[in-house]
């Protein structure tokens, strides 16, 4: 699965037509965005291998991607019958889980080149950022759902890559752990799949 391959691009190209104060929300979505996706190429770039990226990219994924939500979108239904320290142990093995995955896919030398198509907003307080992204030869269709948080501000909540999205691939393999072993069983496989990352 192709997740986070390219997290966190940078926005262009904002609608003119839009109502200003949704416009404003949507100049801090990109500089959000921008500031964000900066870091993790300055990090990337002086990163020599994948383990030393997953540990200098977590404090900016952290602040940048709601993992909190995430981790609720991608258990789905059955997250209303974890406890809350399941559900703090829970969050806590699907962050490292994403960022383990992300560090993965780096390739130390190789950046992507990102197109940023458009930014829209379904949603009052939500976006959608469409890109193309070039990496190793491939191009692909990355588009970021972020939202604006109660005391949070603007997170991304989903990555969709080639129609595919991460929170909904995720679930469809957690929701068969849940349904065969509650919530004890989705904490075991998320255990096992972290472990297997390191």
């Amino acid at each position: 699965m192709k997740t986070l391959h390219f997290l966190l691009p940078a926005l262009a190209g904002l609608s003119l037509l839009l109502p200003s104060a949704t416009a404003t929300s949507q100049s801090n979505a990109e500089a959000f965005l921008k500031k964000s996706v900066d870091e993790v190429v300055g990090v990337a770039r002086k990163s020599k291998s994948g383990s030393e990226l997953a540990e200098r990219v977590r404090p900016i994924l952290v602040r940048t991607i709601s993992f909190p939500d995430m981790t609720r979108l991608a258990i789905g239904r059955g997250w209303r019958e974890f406890s809350e320290p399941e559900r703090e142990k829970a969050t806590a093995l699907f962050t490292t889980l994403i960022i383990r995955t992300y560090a993965g896919k780096f390739t130390p030398g190789e950046l992507p080149e990102i197109v940023y198509k458009s930014l829209s907003s379904p949603a009052p307080g939500k976006y959608e950022a469409v890109t193309t992204t070039l990496y190793q030869g491939s191009k692909y269709e990355v588009i970021y759902r972020l939202a604006d948080l109660p005391g949070k501000g603007c997170r991304v909540t989903d990555v969709v890559i080639e129609g595919v999205s991460m929170v909904a691939n995720y679930r469809a393999q957690l929701d068969d752990q849940f349904k065969s072993g509650g919530a004890a069983a989705v904490i075991r496989s998320l255990e096992k799949t972290v472990a297997s990352r390191k």
